[in-house]
């Protein structure tokens, strides 16, 4: 097997999933983009395990099961979140986040008793 094609195509879908997550505004498809990347690493891996003879037979492909398991706990922490924005914003655009948090009564120190 030539290893050119399996790296180039990794090469196209990680630059794929880097534009994603860099373009886009609605965040069900910037996990999308980011699980295109996991997917290009898995691909890598994969690839240069049966190229690369190494001391650990099959390491490649174990470290991409530990990938695909994390990707798995990443969309469902991902999708959670999302549904959350959803339901207090009524959107799922990114730019529509609030990086910081704001102010509540509580942290500017009136409990229930202040008032």
């Amino acid at each position: 097997m030539r290893p050119v094609i399996p790296y180039v195509t990794a090469a196209l879908l990680f630059g794929l999933g880097v534009y994603g997550v860099l373009r886009r505004r609605n965040a069900v498809l910037v996990l999308m983009a980011v699980e295109l990347m996991l997917n290009a690493v898995n691909l890598i891996l994969v690839t240069a395990d049966t190229t690369v003879r190494a001391a650990l037979p099959h390491s490649g492909q174990v470290f991409a099961l530990f990938v695909i398991v994390l990707a798995a706990a990443e969309i469902g922490v991902g999708l959670a979140i999302v549904l959350q924005l959803y339901r207090l914003r009524a959107s799922v655009t990114v730019d529509d986040v609030p990086l910081t948090e704001a102010p509540t009564a509580v942290a500017a120190g009136r409990g229930k008793g202040d008032r």
